[in-house]
């Protein structure tokens, strides 16, 4: 008898074509051996109640067929928890399984993704994120806001096009909106007064499909990578966004990083009016918290199946 493995999947990936897919790894996993007991899941809300409720009846390994969004939905759940997270990349970005160096089954087949996903688990760190009031959130790879919320936001609003060209509509409709904002970033207790037009805070080196935004961050050494990309011209920002694809934004003389345990990230005036979506914290893809926002590393709070993070020469995670 092999090992239950409770298979919790969003057949909605990239805009629903990866509906073949699920039914592929739950094919792919049958014949590993694996006893599958599906997560009955349909809208977010449900995401995250079945999969409470797998845990505490006892899931001991949970495989996620989806995307960041899937991702980003479950460690809010899997957290801290003793249970193995192996994911099987279907969704449209896939930056956390990018830095991760986990197998897509679109490039690596499917049977050789699921075996990643049922090996052994490397604990990995994950950023918790204080909520106040209401307790706190988790985010997996990394935690922006600026234009590149802006950009989130305007990507998630548009209809078409479909996948990673979203992104790139999304920039180029958000340029002519584009200002930075004067922000206090505490980093470690220590204050800093920055103007900024991207601020990113990483736990892994991706996000907006594959830019390279926080290239020396490392998810099992328990710090967060923050990148800030202060004042720059509409154009200059244009000319700049290739290279984070390269992690050659990194050498602009606009980009100041920092390292450390504790951030918190505010607005300069408290009395100023919020700026909607750019005081947005957005994790993994996902909005997630107003400013000011106070996000911490936390090691070891996620088990995951076949992890390989690997420092690239350039200094970031690949595979």
């Amino acid at each position: 008898m092999g090992p239950t493995v409770h298979l919790l999947a969003n057949p909605t990936a990239r805009g629903g074509a990866a509906a073949d897919d699920v039914a592929a790894v739950e094919r792919a996993l049958a014949a590993a051996g694996a006893e599958v007991v599906p997560v009955p899941a349909v809208g977010r809300d449900e995401v995250r109640s079945a999969l409470r409720a797998a845990l505490d009846g006892g899931a001991t390994r949970v495989v996620l067929a989806g995307g960041d969004g899937l991702v980003h939905l479950a460690v809010q759940e899997l957290a801290g928890r003793d249970a193995v997270t192996g994911i099987v990349p279907i969704g449209t970005g896939n930056d956390f399984v990018r830095a991760l160096g986990l197998l897509d089954p679109r490039h690596d087949g499917v049977a050789a993704a699921v075996a990643a996903a049922l090996a052994d688990p490397v604990d990995l760190d994950l950023l918790r994120l204080d909520l106040g009031t209401a307790g706190h959130g988790w985010i997996a790879s990394v935690a922006a806001l600026g234009f590149a919320a802006t950009v989130n936001a305007r990507a998630n609003r548009l209809a078409w096009p479909r996948g990673t060209r979203r992104y790139t509509a999304a920039t180029l409709l958000e340029i002519p909106r584009f200002r930075a904002r004067p922000l206090v970033v505490h980093v470690d207790g220590v204050r800093h007064e920055l103007e900024a037009a991207i601020v990113a805070a990483g736990n892994t080196a991706f996000f907006g499909g594959g830019m390279e935004i926080c290239p020396t961050a490392d998810p099992t050494d328990g710090l967060i990578d923050l990148i800030v990309i202060g004042p720059v011209g509409r154009f200059e920002l244009l000319r700049m966004l290739p290279t984070v694809f390269r992690a050659e934004h990194v050498r602009h003389p606009a980009v100041t990083r920092f390292r450390g345990r504790e951030l918190r990230i505010e607005r300069a005036d408290a009395t100023e009016a919020p700026v909607p979506d750019a005081d947005l914290l957005w994790g993994d893809g996902e909005p997630v918290a107003p400013l000011p926002v106070t996000v911490e590393a936390v090691p070891g709070a996620l088990r995951v199946a076949g992890a390989r993070p690997v420092r690239a020469p350039g200094g970031g995670s690949r595979p």
